[in-house]
């Protein structure tokens, strides 16, 4: 029976790779991301060719209810969401606009909202189906000069153990990944020194990587659907 998922934010680093392991896996994909086009388009034809799958792309802000509704006028079937799209922010608060703090929950945020109110009825007739959200280890303990990602991890967190409850009746696991430092572009931000004093505090002595994360989310397709509502940590042991 064919297997359909959904990977927000796929251009490239976690999403990139989650989309990949899923491809691999036999699901037919749509895949998203809000600039770079050409990288997304290009994912989608090279995953189609590899493992035989339909891979559709999309380019749109999944923090504009206007894209994802656009989004999912092309969804017929969905069997997984993986809600990946995010951004950061590095600055004081007392220093950071209005504007940027409504952009870092709209992406990272009400994105996950948006999304999970479309895909929800195409599970429910089902009666399976699977949310998997990536947050944050800063959605648990908090970051410094990072208020409006902690804030949005955060909410995400909350928004993951509230929807489980209310989806596992209907067979349907809701579960997020908090990831720890991971080696993407979102940390390019970072000096090398920095990174450096990061990986220093890691106990497992390195820096993630995205295949991980994707490997955590192909455990979670196959776990027992009696685990929801969890935010599990990859992280090294970091917090």
């Amino acid at each position: 029976m064919s297997k359909y998922a959904l990977v927000t934010g796929a251009s490239r680093g976690i999403g990139r790779e989650i989309a990949t392991a899923l491809a691999a896996d036999g699901y037919h994909l749509t895949i998203t991301c809000i600039h770079s086009k050409e990288t997304l388009f290009a994912l989608a034809e090279e995953l189609s060719a590899r493992y035989h799958v339909t891979c559709t792309p999309f380019v749109g802000d999944m923090g504009n209810p206007s894209d994802v509704e656009k989004l999912f006028e092309n969804i017929s079937s969905l069997d997984v969401v993986v809600n990946n799209a995010g951004i950061s922010y590095v600055g004081l608060l007392h220093e950071m606009s209005v504007e940027d703090w409504q952009h870092v929950i709209n992406t990272n945020l009400n994105s996950v909202f948006y999304t999970s109110r479309l895909a929800i009825p195409f599970m429910l007739q089902k009666q399976s189906g699977r949310i998997i959200n990536i947050s944050s280890v800063w959605g648990n303990v908090g970051a410094s000069m990072e208020t409006a990602y902690s804030a949005s991890k955060g909410g995400i967190n909350s928004f993951t153990k509230a929807l489980a409850k209310e989806l596992a009746p209907s067979h349907i696991p809701v579960n997020a990944i908090a990831c720890g430092v991971i080696d993407t572009d979102m940390n390019r931000c970072f000096s090398p020194e920095d990174m450096e004093s990061l990986r220093q505090e890691i106990p497992a002595d390195r820096i993630g990587q995205p295949s991980e994360v994707a490997q955590l989310v192909q455990m979670l397709l196959h776990a027992p659907s009696y685990l929801t509502g969890q935010v599990i940590a990859l992280d090294g042991g970091w917090t």
